[in-house]
Order: C-alpha cells, then sequence, then structure tokens
C-alpha cells in the first residue's frame, strides 16, 4: 500500500499501472493479487484506511467537554496536523476519489458526509450555547472549513514557510474571527 501511494502521488492513480507497483517493490504480479483484487480495491483500501482513521479521531474530540469553538479548533488541527502526519496517504484521499468505481465512491462519500456533519453538530451546538452566531448556517459553514482545510494538501509543505501548528492557528482564528475587524463588524 505505501509503495503504490508513492506511486500514485507520484505519477497519478491512471499513470500508475499494477506492473508499476509490483516492479518498485521486486515481486510478482501474483503477490499483488494475493493482497488486492484489482488496482481499484487497493485504492478503495486507502480511501477506507484515511477516512475511518480520520472519524475516529474527529469522534474522540466530539466526545470531549470542551467548549465548540475548543471543538472546532481541535477538528481544524486534526485535518492539517493530518496533511503532515498522513502526508502522501492525505494528497492520495484528496484527489483520486474520482477515480474510484462509483459503488466505492459512494462508500467513501457517505463518510465523508458523516465527517462534515459532525462538523455541523459541533456548529449547532456552539449556536445553541451562545459561542456562534444565531443566524449562522451551519451546512453552509462545516463546507467553508473543510473547503479552507482541505484545499491545502495542494500546496501546504510541512516544515515549509509555515510550520503545522502556525496554519492550524491561522485557519482557526480565520473560521472563528474572519478577517474584518471587530470594530468593522457587522452584528
Amino acid at each position: 500500500m505505501q509503495q503504490s501511494i508513492a506511486l500514485f502521488v507520484d505519477k497519478g492513480y491512471s499513470a500508475t499501472s499494477i506492473q508499476d507497483i509490483v516492479d518498485a517493490l521486486g515481486v510478482t504480479k501474483g503477490s499483488f493479487y494475493y493482497h488486492y483484487k484489482s488496482k481499484d480495491a487497493l485504492l478503495m483500501d486507502i480511501h477506507q484506511q484515511y477516512i475511518d482513521e480520520l472519524l475516529a479521531r474527529q469522534e474522540s474530540i466530539l466526545q470531549g467537554a470542551a467548549p465548540a469553538t475548543d471543538k472546532l479548533a481541535a477538528i481544524v488541527r486534526l485535518l492539517i496536523g493530518d496533511m503532515e502526519k498522513q502526508g502522501p496517504i492525505a494528497n492520495v484521499y484528496f484527489r483520486e476519489l474520482r477515480h474510484l468505481k462509483e459503488e466505492n465512491a459512494k462508500t467513501i462519500r457517505a463518510k465523508r458526509a458523516e465527517f462534515r456533519e459532525q462538523i455541523e453538530s459541533v456548529l449547532l451546538e456552539g449556536i445553541e450555547s451562545g459561542e456562534f452566531r444565531k443566524e449562522l448556517n451551519p451546512k453552509m459553514t462545516a463546507f467553508a472549513v473543510l473547503g479552507v482545510t482541505n484545499w491545502s494538501y495542494q500546496w501546504f509543505q510541512p516544515g515549509g514557510e509555515l510550520a503545522t501548528d502556525e496554519l492550524a492557528q491561522l485557519y482557526t482564528d480565520f473560521i472563528l474571527h474572519g478577517i474584518m475587524p471587530a470594530q468593522s463588524k457587522k452584528p
């Protein structure tokens, strides 16, 4: 799986053949087919592993007694930190969904929706507690949080100009406070 992920990042899923994978590992195609029935099954396992782990870690954040603002900040740190921790698998997860068979893509999209809905639940919790504005649209705001964080896989280089924690803090501040000075914000 790790070798395949590296090849998918480097060449893309479509341009990587099973032969490329086995050549990189120095094994036969029979060895590949012993573990996976197809390249699509391998891609599904990559997606499944990534989203299941992400959902489990999100669930541990949600189970805590922290205020909604802290939970939302922790989810942002989870997503940005995962790009450093998981690196290439995160890249494949975000970039290669379109190559899954429709049935598999449907399964992964449902889990992605579950992740987003959990962000919505944090936003609703914050609205109810008064931490967030009551007119906030939780669904659209959850999409915005994911849009801001998930797109970072395209350009973010851990160890580059910004540290992972710095980017997570920058995004959290942006999400929670926007870009207008406090005195300029309309009620």
